[in-house]
């Protein structure tokens, strides 16, 4: 039987998963984060949370994009921001809005600024979702090393009582789930941005979430990405049918293609300049000192980030050639 929003049985059903909800965020006291975390409607049912441009210890930590969507039987998560306070404050956020209870998250990917906030939602007891490649970066050292040196930086809101969270389920190809009157898709795009990506498509509302595979009006962090796989799954996402883009970092666009092209431009670029150095057989800082950079220079993150971008480029283009 499907229950109307307004009955008192399903009034008191959302009430009853709210109290539970509530005394599970309440076992832990969280500090409070100085930052202004205001909620942007994004359509009827979709909401965003956008962090601030900047290196991941900005901000109390608070530099990438989380939203939700609200549907009528409860709640869906996407992205759980990169501390458990931000994430509690995510929390009070959302209770704002609806007392629906919080039923998934889904996450894009691994990396810390992304993911630390997940501890909260799983105490709630929401089903975590990711890609199935997630499961090689939780059993690697990086993830415990990463851990460690974020209670230091981002000290006190990552502490000793923060965890990292096996998600519960995990995303081989595409997963469809059905919640209210909202039909969602997750797509794993394998190894792009990270050891594995996935997008949320919302399809009454055709508003896409893509994490990091898209970032707008900020320098991309590319670490140890798969830059080949990235450019691939660009050129997918060009053909998805949506309204609003919402990328990992940055505005929400309503204009997907002019979205996808700071990303695409930037990856290109990267991966031509240091493609000729290392057939050149030119070392990597020479030839990073050859390349014209003013074209992404004016971008947040680009002292921070680009010269890291390149030279991981650069070593991942030696390993292709050798293969």
């Amino acid at each position: 039987m499907r229950l109307n929003a307004s009955s008192p049985i399903h009034v008191g059903m959302a009430m009853l998963w709210l109290f539970a909800q509530t005394a599970a965020g309440q076992g832990m006291n969280y500090p409070p984060v100085p930052v202004e975390m205001p909620v942007k409607r994004v359509s009827q049912s979709v909401y965003l949370v956008q962090g601030a441009a900047g290196i991941a210890t900005d901000n109390a930590g608070f530099v990438s994009n989380a939203g939700f969507v609200v549907t009528g039987e409860g709640v869906v998560v996407f992205d759980a921001l990169g501390t458990p306070p931000l994430a509690h404050r995510l929390v009070t956020e959302i209770r704002r809005i609806t007392p629906e209870p919080i039923r998934h998250v889904v996450l894009s990917h691994f990396h810390a600024d992304h993911a630390y906030g997940l501890q909260v939602f799983a105490d709630l007891g929401a089903e975590i979702i990711a890609s199935s490649g997630v499961r090689e970066y939780l059993s690697s050292e990086i993830a415990g090393t990463r851990l460690a040196e974020r209670r230091r930086s981002l000290a006190p809101w990552v502490d000793a009582s923060t965890r990292l969270v096996m998600p519960h389920r995990f995303v081989e190809s595409d997963y469809r789930f059905r919640l209210g009157d909202h039909d969602f898709l997750v797509t794993n795009h394998g190894s792009a941005h990270s050891e594995g990506d996935v997008t949320l498509y919302v399809e009454p509302d055709r508003v896409l979430f893509s994490g990091d595979i898209l970032f707008e009006a900020r320098i991309p962090f590319l670490g140890s990405a798969n830059t080949r796989g990235w450019l691939q799954t660009l050129t997918k996402l060009e053909a998805t049918d949506v309204r609003a883009m919402i990328p990992g970092h940055g505005p929400m666009s309503d204009h997907p293609k002019q979205t996808l092209s700071l990303t695409r431009r930037y990856l290109q670029y990267v991966r031509q300049e240091m493609g000729n150095a290392v057939a050149d057989w030119v070392p990597f800082d020479e030839a990073y000192e050859r390349v014209n950079w003013e074209d992404f220079m004016e971008y947040p993150a680009f002292l921070e980030a680009n010269r890291r971008n390149a030279y991981a480029v650069y070593l991942s283009l030696e390993a292709e050639s050798l293969r």
